[in-house]
């Protein structure tokens, strides 16, 4: 048996972490198909006896009996009556909703309840919170996996190079560790979201910049220890190069803490996002973000449908990821059998 298959079979004994990854892959295959479970937009119209797929291609209101050559609004009472009379039909997704289209069809004022129309309620600007949810749920496990990438690709450089050659680079290396931990990174956002145009590309650089400190520590302290083992000494005596020790005989030593420490800096990720979001120095409008929805929330107290319903995807993404980290950290652990 390989020290792989050892360690999954420990990370396959702790149910609780693995059951939590497999709901967190059901849970985050299901966002990936976002588009699939909410959209306004119908899959397949049969209008008249032609066919059309408006999901993927874009057609005036005219084509169904409409009276504009604008983008057809398919949940618009009037074309909906058009598509669904006289042997036509439209298959919507199960959620009938897109995280940006509004529902102008509300009898009672916005945020609206949860109805057989809007299943968790709508927002403030009267878009549903279903739809909101399921898409700014996608979008936080995203940024979380790419500042995650990021920040271990950078700490495990960083560390690597110090931890290796120790002496003048290690010394000035921590010395701007130093320096840079130091800087206000929350007053750095601030100021460059006041400059610059607010993007998920500007969050996902500007985080990164920070995002690697932590994990470089662990990986130098990795690479210090085993410099001058006997295997690396003899390596280096046989001529193997400086890169080819470090990539193939200290990295694979040291990727424990960076694989063990996978799922906390990802759920660390996801709760940036979420309070720079509810700061409003997040994503842009009209993106998803479960930020911007805890804010509607904190704005509306009456409105208990959004608070509710967003702390309890924020709460179940975090736990699961806390779960799959402990069963990671028990796997990777040499000292438990």
């Amino acid at each position: 048996m390989t020290i792989n298959q050892l360690r999954w079979r420990k990370f396959k004994a702790n149910k609780r972490g693995y059951i939590s990854l497999i709901i967190f892959i059901i849970l985050f295959t299901a966002s990936m198909g976002a588009e699939l479970l909410s959209n306004d937009k119908p899959f397949v119209v049969r209008y008249e006896g032609n066919y059309y797929l408006p999901y993927f291609n874009d057609y005036p209101e005219t084509t169904f009996g409409g009276d504009f050559e604008t983008p057809c609004d398919y949940r618009d009472p009037y074309i909906l009556a058009k598509i669904t009379s006289n042997g036509n039909f439209a298959l919507f997704p199960p959620n009938p909703h897109n995280y940006k289209s509004i529902n102008l069809q509300l009898a009672v004022p916005v945020p609206a309840p949860p109805s057989r129309h809007n299943l968790l309620g709508t927002d403030d600007r009267g878009r549903d919170v279903l739809a909101r949810l399921l898409y700014g749920f996608r979008l936080s496990i995203l940024f979380g996996l790419a500042l995650t990438v990021t920040g271990t690709l950078l700490g495990i450089v960083v560390g690597a190079l110090q931890g290796y050659f120790g002496g003048r680079l290690d010394l000035i290396g921590q010395r701007f560790i130093e320096i840079w931990s130091a800087m206000p990174e929350l007053y750095l956002l601030i100021i460059f979201a006041s400059i610059f145009k607010p993007s998920i590309w500007l969050l996902l650089i500007l985080l990164s910049m920070f995002g690697w400190m932590g994990l470089s520590d662990y990986v130098r302290a990795e690479f210090l220890k085993g410099r001058n083992l006997d295997y690396v000494t003899a390596a280096r005596a046989l001529g193997v190069g400086n890169l080819t020790i470090m990539y193939r005989h200290l990295l694979p030593n040291g990727m424990t803490p960076v694989i063990t420490f996978l799922p906390f800096r990802m759920s660390g990720a996801i709760i940036a996002l979420t309070s720079l979001d509810f700061l409003g120095l997040g994503v842009p409008p009209p993106s998803p973000s479960l930020g911007e929805l805890l804010a509607q929330g904190k704005a509306n107290i009456d409105a208990w449908w959004i608070s509710l319903t967003t702390f309890g995807v924020l709460v179940v993404s975090l736990v699961l990821l806390i779960f799959i980290g402990e069963a990671l950290r028990g796997a990777f652990d040499p000292r438990k059998a």
